[in-house]
Parts: C-alpha cells; structure tokens; sequence
C-alpha cells in the first residue's frame, strides 16, 4: 500500500500484507481483486483511522482502563463492554474521517451507476501479531444504503472490538487491548439469487476436491446453519457428487425495510437443485485458482446473482487435523485409528515389539507395532514397511524418522500394542491415520506415496536471501533430504547415532573400543556431509535425556530422573562426562582432517556463558581450531534468549532456535501431556518476543540465526521469522518445499512493501 497513513483506501490498493492497516478480511480481499478474481468493489476505513478517532477524541486512556477487569467474572466483563461500547459510540467521529468515509461511498455509488446498498464489516488485526485470528467476534452491518448510515455503521462496528466475547478472547489469549485495532471493510452488496460456501479441500481429512454448500438467497442461511443446503462434491475430474436437500427456509433482503428477513421457500424450489451443473463446476473451478494462489486450502463464502459469481470472502481452512479415510480411498474395516504421521499406504504382517530384545523378529516388509519407537529401534524402523504406535505425536521420534526413512506410520493410536496380534495381516493408512483389517489392494501404492513426500525440482527453486535448510534425524535419509535442494542442514542429531548403536558410550571407554566408538560418529557424520557438501550442515552435540541412555546395553547406572527433559542432558551432561565429550570431538577433529569443512559443532541446552566458554576449551584441548570451525549454540531456554549479547561477546558464529524446547520452557507446558497440551503454542507472544529480541541482537553482531524446532516446518512462522530477519530456517524434509515458498514469497512482499514506501 502507498501509504500507511491513509484513512480510507480502495480495496484494489490492499495486497495480502497489508493485514496490520486493513485487517484480515480486507487483506484478502484486496489480494483477490489483484489476482483477478470475480469479488465485489469497495474500500476499507483502516486501523490507521480507527486510531486517529480514539486518539483525536481523547478516550484512549479511559478506555483502555475501563478494559482492566476480571473477564471471569460475568458483572464486570458485562460493565466493561457496555461502558467501553458507549465510549466508542457517543463520542463524534473526526471530521476528516468522516468526510472520507462519505466521499468514497458518492464515488463507489457513481461507479455502479446508482446509490447502492453495501455491507460494513468488521476487520479486526493486531499490531504485532497479523495472523491473530479474532473472526467471527465483530460486528457486520448489511444493506447499508446512504452516507449517513454508513458513518453509523462504521462507529458502530468500531464499538463492537469491546464485545464481551472479544474482549473475554483478548485477555485469555494474552493480546494486550491497546495493540489490537479494527479496520471496517465496506463492499457493494450482492442481492444473490444463492450462494454458500465452498471447501478447496476436505476441511477435515485435507482430501483434495471441492465441496460446496449452497442454498436459495443470501448466505447468510448457510453461514449460520438455519437451512440445509445442497452438497455437492467435486472431483478432480470434474465429476459431481450431489446431495439435494429439502430446503425449508431462505433469507432475502426486505426490499421495503431494507433489512434482510426470512422466508419460507417456495414450494417449487423446497427440493429442486439449487446450482446448475455449470455453475457448479465453474466454482470448482474458481476455488481450485483461489487454492492455487494462496498455496494452501481455502474456506470461501461465494455468491451468484444472475448467474454471475462473485467471490465474497476467503480464509485459509483451519481444521484439517484428525484424518479418516473415505470409501473411494480405501475400502475394508477399519479396526484401528491413531494421528496419521507419514503419508503412504503399505500392508504387511504385524510384528509387536514390547523390548529392545525383540527387534529382530522384525522382518524386512514386516509392521513395526509398539508402544513407543526410541532411537535404538531404527534398524528395525528401517526393515519395516510401515509403523504403528500406542503413543506419541507429530513431533514424536516415530513420526520424525518415518517422514524421514518415507515409511507410511500412524502414532497414538492408545491400543495398537493390544488390539494387533502377532502375524496378522494388516493395511496402514499413513496419511488419513486408519488401520484395515487385511490387505488392500490400494497398498501397493507405497513408492508414488514415497516419491510425493519429497518432490525434488527437476529445473530450479526460487532464489531466496533467507536460506531453507533441512532438518536430519538419521545418516541413512541424507539421500532423501539432498533431493530437497536445501541450502544445508540446519540440525543433524548426532543422538540418534549413538542411541542407535544400543550401547552405551561409557562401554566403549572401559572397554577400551573408544575408536570404534569414534568412527561410527564420523561415518555418520560423514555420509549427511558428503551429501550436501560444501553446503554448511550444522551437527549438534549429544542431547538425549538419562531414561533413552538406560535402555541401552551398559545403561544400568543411569541416574533415575523424575523429569528427564529437564535434567542431565545437553552440554550440561557433556561438561561432566568429558571423557564422552571428548570423543564426540576426536570424531570432529577426524573429519576436519579428512577436508569438511563445511560442519558446524552445535551445542544443546546451553544455559550461561561459562559453559560455552568451558566447551570452547575442551575443543581446543582436543585440538579443534575454534577460528576456523563454525561453533554455536541452540536457544531452547529462556535463559539463554534473555542473555544472549552475554553469549555473543564470548563468541559464538551462530545460533538456532529449539522451539519445542522453548516453548515448552517459556510457558511451563509439556506438550506430551494431554492434560496441558492444548496450552502448547509456538505463537504464544512470549516465544514470539523472545525470538525477536535474539534475531535483532545477532543481527547487530553479525551472528547467523536460524531455526530447527518443529514450528520451523509451518510456512506461517516461516513468514514471520523472515520478516524478523532470520537468517536461515532449517524444515523437516517434507516441509522444505512449502517453508521456501513461503520464505520466496515473504522477502519478495517486503520488497515491494520498500518500494512502495519510497
């Protein structure tokens, strides 16, 4: 936009990132109208005015104290948002917003040739964080007609960012009041003859085709839920599935009063196919472009008025999660469900494993059953053609090597260890999460559901000044994680080396076979190297709690913990078992010697600066040239955020966020525990301030920032992690391609956002 400042702006001037002056909804729909897309014309009243009129009228200080009260306690929530409403609506709107609002409706209304009835809705943003999500919270005004009334409508849906419930959501989601503004977006209305909504995808299993819902007159009826509408589902193909249902009631607008009201539907239309089938397959269509555009799923809100199609709204579809597998997949009985972790389809005889004593009946071609994977199950992960869990989540060890090695798993099923028997033979639905009973003839599709996780680029990628590395759990997927065309790795695990050697290091040390111990690090290390060099891959150091290391042969004297994740791991175990320490270092050394210079020694769960410092002195006394050798530390505590100008002047060349650990540590949340989970977010302004604040100091010193938690894997943080200026973000291997898309997409929007500033 050219220029922040403006009070009022046509929605043709508004792109996606304009979300701060003109909301969500005004963003969008600015987006649309560039692109092309059939959307009604109309102008946005921007955040920019809404905070002129609180800061021209005085009330600002009076509101935002009338604000501070119990939200628990109904009486005072409701005093809050009827003194905070009044506030807002009896005091005048400024002459110079008003008389722009008025202005730009005479010039809407000579445009469309006629005064004409418009829709005021609500578009609220927050200033620091543009994808809050405070839909449905605000106020919408239709059929709106006459300048009058539309200044009205604007103050009144200004009023309504002090809504009970939006004021409720504010204080539990921890959006300070004065950050969040509202933008009024005010669009010529359709008079449709129907209209619906329309699912790019399926909005729960994420199945790709078209469902749309349509029903007779205005929206309204389907978006509330008061009618049953038409269902019809469309292919790829373009082939049709249609449900007709007895619609009973439709929603006008009452020409005489101008409000909408409802009606019965006529008798004719009760049963009669609402969408012809050109009408539906040319909205499949639109939607399928819509999709295309944003680069993920689409909820749209559609309108048709003599038989033209108007896009009236689209957001991005938000609750694609539990999966269930459709008739037209797969068919057979289902008799086990957990959270699909790695797509494909694979079937095979089930071999349960409840020790590590009994992981070598599993066969190559076998189902891996068990309670939880550990890192010392990967052999027999690597024989398997498919895994299936009691426990565990996305971010599980079985979930991460399954993407990695492309075998079909599914985690947290709570009973797959009991309801499976020995020998049966089983099908694994990876992606909709679904076990069937037998063999399916759709499961010998496992090398195209392999072949679709990673699409390597044949030609090229798109050049990006933020590099978008990838994250490797195990030597064996470098070859799988290469054809990403990542600009390196940001994480290899060296833990899953050693644990998967199932016996402990201190073994190797009495006993004499530290060099043995040695070089299976540096073969390891040496096959992710070779695949990327002279790309940098950045190697942390051992970070594997005491309960994975006294399942291992030799474990025995490991320490019992109550909370492992926050106990002796990390440097801090390596700071006092330097015997191990040193031998992770000879294996550096060794490959330093055989000419890679393209690794980094990443340090885990640093906390003060001594022990970097400490560490730095080990590796000098194993003979490491710290001067020439990248070494950095991981930022998983708040600890080591809040002090990090303390970690950079001792030396540091990068640093990368742990974002499962500092989440989980910033907000006191284990996210494996479901009595607390739903409290685990990445996005939590806290986390979110943290990362700023050690972006922007590195950035003055010259240090590399980057990102390997799993937030690292979401295109939506990668955007903002841009914005903040990372410097790399290191993804899953099946995020890669979407991260750098979003990563093209973000630099080349601020880009544009600087020009046209100038």
């Amino acid at each position: 936009m050219a220029a922040k400042e403006k009070l009022v702006v046509w929605l043709e001037e508004v792109r996606n990132s304009d979300i701060p002056i003109v909301g969500g909804k005004g963003a969008s729909l600015g987006e649309m109208i560039n692109a092309e897309f059939p959307v009604p014309r109309g102008f946005v009243v921007t955040a920019q005015a809404f905070r002129k009129f609180l800061d021209d009228t005085g009330i600002t200080e009076k509101l935002f104290k009338g604000l501070e009260v119990d939200v628990d306690d109904q009486k005072s929530l409701k005093k809050a948002e009827e003194s905070s409403k009044k506030l807002v609506k009896e005091n005048k709107m400024p002459k110079e917003i008003e008389s722009a609002i008025r202005d730009y409706y005479k010039t809407l209304c000579k445009r469309e040739g006629e005064e004409i009835y418009v829709a005021a809705r609500s578009s609220a943003t927050a200033e620091d964080l543009p994808d809050a999500s405070f839909a449905g919270q605000q106020e919408t005004y239709l059929n709106v007609r006459g300048e009058e009334d539309l200044v009205k409508a604007v103050q009144n849906c200004w009023a309504s960012l002090y809504g009970a419930r939006a004021i409720y959501y504010r204080v539990k989601q921890n959006f300070p009041h004065e950050h969040v503004n509202i933008a009024v977006v005010v669009q010529k209305m359709v008079d449709a003859d129907t209209a619906g909504v329309m699912f790019t995808s399926h909005p729960t299993t994420g199945e790709k085709l078209e469902i749309i819902e349509a029903a007779w007159g205005l929206g309204e009826a389907v978006v509330s839920g008061a009618v049953s509408p038409d269902n019809y589902i469309v292919s790829n193909t373009d082939k049709v599935k249609k449900k007709i249902a007895t619609k009973q009631i439709m929603i006008i607008r009452d020409k005489k009063t101008r409000k909408t009201k409802q009606i019965d539907v006529p008798e004719d239309k009760k049963n009669a196919q609402v969408l012809t089938d050109d009408e539906i397959v040319r909205l499949s269509k639109l939607g399928r472009l819509v999709e295309e555009h944003y680069g993920k799923p689409q909820d749209i809100e559609w309108a048709i008025k003599g038989g033209e199609i108007y896009l009236l709204q689209s957001r991005p579809i938000t609750t694609i999660q539990k999966r269930e597998a459709k008739g037209e997949k797969t068919s057979g009985d289902i008799i086990l469900e957990g959270l699909g972790a790695s797509p494909g389809i694979a079937s095979g005889k089930v071999k349960i494993v409840t020790s590590m004593s009994e992981l070598d009946k599993v066969l190559e071609g076998d189902i891996l059953v068990t309670k939880m994977t550990t890192p010392d199950m990967v052999p027999a992960m690597k024989r398997s053609i498919a895994i299936v869990t009691d426990e565990g989540g996305l971010t599980c060890h079985a979930a991460i090597v399954s993407r990695e090695l492309g075998t079909p798993a599914i985690v947290g099923t709570k009973e797959a260890t009991k309801v499976l028997k020995d020998g049966m033979v089983i099908t694994v639905d990876g992606e909709m999460g679904n076990v069937y009973e037998g063999a399916i003839k759709k499961a010998e599709a496992k090398a195209p559901a392999e072949e679709a996780a990673v699409r390597p680029m044949a030609l090229s990628k798109p050049i990006t000044a933020t590099e978008v590395k990838v994250n490797v759990s195990i030597p064996e997927a470098a070859e799988r994680a290469k054809q990403t065309m990542a600009d390196g790795v940001g994480l290899l695990r060296i833990e899953h080396m050693i644990l998967g050697l199932n016996t402990h290091p201190q073994v190797y040390i009495k006993s004499g076979r530290s060099d043995e111990y040695i070089n299976e690090l540096v073969t390891g290390i040496r096959t992710v190297a070779d695949a990327f060099y002279p790309k940098p891959v950045w190697v942390r150091t051992l970070d594997a709690p005491t309960d994975e290391f006294r399942a291992m042969k030799g474990g025995e004297s490991e320490p019992y913990e109550h909370n492992p994740m926050l106990g002796m791991r990390g440097i801090r175990r390596d700071l006092r078992d330097i015997d191990h320490f040193k031998l992770e270092m000879a294996a550096f050394r060794k490959l330093y010697e055989m000419g890679y210079d393209n690794i980094g020694i990443m340090l885990p769960l640093v906390q003060h600066p001594v022990e970097l410092r400490r560490a730095k002195e080990l590796m000098v006394e194993c003979g490491i040239d710290i001067e020439n050798v990248d070494v950095g530390i991981m930022v998983e505590i708040p600890a080591s955020a809040l002090i990090i100008d303390e970690f950079i002047k001792e030396g540091i060349d990068f640093v990368s966020f742990g974002t499962n650990d500092l989440t989980q540590y910033t907000l006191a949340v284990d996210r494996n525990n479901e009595l607390v989970a739903d409290l685990y977010n990445e996005l939590h302004p806290a986390v979110l301030k943290l990362i700023e604040y050690v972006i922007g100091e590195c950035n003055k010193a010259g240090v590399k920032t980057s990102i390997c938690g799993q937030a690292g894997s979401r295109p939506d943080v990668a955007r903002r992690l841009v914005a903040m200026g990372i410097t790399s973000i290191s993804a899953n291997i099946d995020a890669v391609e979407s991260v750098r898309e979003m990563v093209a997409r973000t630099e080349h929007t601020l880009i544009l956002e600087a020009a046209r500033k100038k």
